[in-house]
Parts: C-alpha cells; sequence; structure tokens
C-alpha cells in the first residue's frame, strides 16, 4: 500500500495563520496524507470528492456565509454536503463546524455576548458516550477558543455531543462520519498568541482580554496536546477503517 494515495484528506484552509497545526501533525504521524488546498491563495478547490478519503475543514475569520469576503464559501458547502451524502469522513474546526451545520440545515450567528476566546472547559454530553472520535474526552476538558461566531441551531438530525456554559453547541455529530466543533484542536498557545496581537483591539472593545486568553491556553497547553493529538488520531483511524485500498493506490468503501 503507498500511504501517500490511500488515504488522502482534502483540507480546506481560509487564512494563512490557520492551518492544520496539531491535528495535521497527528493525523500525518498516523498515516494521513493532508493535502491543503488554499482557496484563499487563488487555488481551486476539487471538482468532486471521488478517490479521497476524508474532508478536513479549517477554521478562519469570515462567516460561514459571508461569500464576498470568502468567495469559494459556497463550493465548500457543497463538498461538505457530497462528502456528508457520500458518508466520506468529515471535520469540521470552528468555521469549519459551521459551515457543516449551516450547510446541512442549521443556523450560524453573530454572538451578541462578543469572542469567546482562551481555554474554556466542556461539557459531556450523554450522546459522547462511544463515540469514535470524541468519546474519550473527559467532563471538564478545556478546549482551546476563539470564535465571534457560534451555531445557534444544528441540522436535522445531528447528535450533541460537548456543549459549553457560554456557547451550547460545542461538538456535533451527523450521520456516521461526520463531526463539527466550535473549538480550536489544533491550536496550542503560539496560535492562540498571533491571533491575540492581530485582533487585540477589536477584543477589548467587545470586553474580552487577550492576555488573560493566551495565558490560560498555555497553562492548558500539555493537556490540550494529549487529548486533543489523541482526537485527531481517533477521526484518522475512522479515515483509515472508512476507506479499502486497491492494488492502483485508490480507495473505495
Amino acid at each position: 500500500m503507498n500511504r501517500t494515495t490511500a488515504f488522502p484528506v482534502l483540507v480546506v484552509e481560509h487564512e494563512a495563520d490557520a492551518g492544520p497545526g496539531l491535528v495535521g501533525e497527528r493525523l500525518d504521524a498516523a498515516g494521513v496524507e493532508l493535502r491543503v488546498h488554499r482557496p484563499w491563495q487563488g487555488e481551486a478547490l476539487p471538482e468532486s470528492l471521488d478517490g479521497w478519503a476524508g474532508l478536513l475543514v479549517l477554521g478562519g475569520a469570515p462567516h460561514c456565509e459571508d461569500d464576498t469576503a470568502a468567495p469559494w464559501l459556497p463550493r465548500v458547502r457543497e463538498l461538505i454536503r457530497e462528502a456528508v451524502e457520500a458518508r466520506l469522513p468529515v471535520l469540521g474546526i470552528c468555521l469549519g463546524g459551521q459551515l457543516l451545520a449551516h450547510a446541512l440545515g442549521g443556523r450560524v450567528v453573530r454572538r451578541a455576548q462578543g469572542p469567546e476566546i482562551g481555554a474554556v472547559p466542556l461539557r459531556r454530553l450523554p450522546a459522547a458516550d462511544g463515540d469514535p472520535v470524541l468519546g474519550a474526552v473527559s467532563d471538564g476538558m478545556p478546549a482551546a477558543q476563539w470564535h465571534w461566531d457560534e451555531i445557534e441551531r444544528l441540522p436535522p438530525g445531528a447528535v450533541p455531543l460537548l456543549a459549553g456554559d457560554d456557547c451550547p453547541y460545542q461538538a456535533f455529530r451527523v450521520g456516521p462520519r461526520a463531526w463539527g466543533v466550535q473549538f480550536h484542536p489544533e491550536v496550542l498557545a503560539g496560535a492562540i498568541a498571533c491571533w491575540a496581537a492581530s485582533e487585540e483591539s477589536d477584543v477589548r472593545e467587545a470586553g474580552g482580554d487577550p492576555d488573560r486568553a493566551v495565558a490560560s491556553v498555555r497553562a492548558a497547553e500539555p493537556r490540550l496536546r494529549a487529548v486533543w493529538g489523541a482526537v485527531a488520531e481517533a477521526w484518522g483511524a475512522v479515515v483509515r477503517d472508512a476507506r479499502v485500498p486497491v492494488r492502483d493506490g485508490a480507495a473505495r468503501e
């Protein structure tokens, strides 16, 4: 089996400072090849998902319906719907999770209370028991947050898995192989510090404390690395288990 062709995952990156990070590192180590597409640089997204083993949609600043600021978003929503219909493994992170919800009939809104930032503890919901990706996440586990929008309503049939006191839909599953998360399992303190520096004035104007956010993520970093790295590996296992390599290097269910 040729690893570079057996399990290729399409990664949609929306901006320069929001790459796959820790999630990408752990997927690569688990034998899943990431092929990053950067439509913000003018790179075209694939015409279909034929031959792909999974879809990873990363975070970014645009609202999930802001097709003017990010004109590639309609195509991303189409890819998400195609992937879910084909039962292809999907992981949507922050904006990616919002796109997953919106593309399937949910609703995403601007947070009236301002951004949620920093390391925030999550509540485990009963449906997380036995979930192949998030089932091992314990109650109270912190997650790195940096979002101005949030999911107000999940799409029909979605199963909430993790919640927060300030943001109800922190993780959910749609069908057997699609997951969306509101938080950032891919980032550690360095990325949060960069975002805090670039958005400091907006965050402070909205009543947030970027310095405190960075400090909280830095303090939680060992746990973030261990737990969310393991979650990335668990999603990678779903990708591998969902596909059967064939001799020409393509893959099929």
